[in-house]
């Protein structure tokens, strides 16, 4: 309870908003170097917050489950909040990796061997395109997943509330 209030339709606002914008971000950073120069930091950051934001209003909701009528609308509404989880460490993972990558922390978390010419760093560097290529597509799918899975479960949330009243 925040204020006599349930705090699970609080945070949820905080999931609605920080999992989509998280997404957008990653997918934005992801194809234009430009945009991941200028978000930085705050692009992983986001993504933290996001995935942060997930088991705080999961935690509520299993909370506020106990204190309302049993019903199927509520319990598949539950079921489908538990899948939220994977989405958004999913986009965390891949908004560190892309800032890393962006950092260029691999070269320096590598030791680099003049004796080893063609290593995998040096793989990796000269396939930039192919890296952001891929880069993109990993950022349209853990973005979209998240975005169609908070859709999913706010319509059966409100249909768990509503439907029948």
């Amino acid at each position: 309870m925040i204020n006599g209030i349930p705090a699970h339709p609080l945070w949820v606002h905080a999931v609605v908003v920080l999992v989509p914008l998280s997404a957008l971000v990653l997918l934005l950073c992801a194809a234009w170097p430009a945009v991941m120069r200028r978000a930085g930091v705050a692009l992983p950051l986001l993504a933290l917050a996001a995935l942060v934001s997930v088991p705080l209003a999961t935690q509520a909701g299993e909370w506020l489950q106990e204190q309302v009528p049993e019903t199927a609308a509520v319990e598949r509404h539950t079921e489908m909040g538990d899948g939220l989880l994977p989405w958004s460490i999913g986009i965390f993972v891949v908004s560190m990796v892309l800032w890393v990558a962006h950092r260029g922390l691999f070269r320096r978390l590598v030791p680099n061997h003049a004796d080893r010419a063609g290593t995998w760093m040096d793989h990796v560097a000269s396939k930039a395109t192919a890296l952001r290529a891929v880069s993109v597509v990993l950022a349209l799918v853990v973005g979209a997943g998240a975005v169609v899975q908070v859709y999913r479960i706010g319509d059966s949330g409100a249909k768990a509330v509503w439907q029948g009243r």
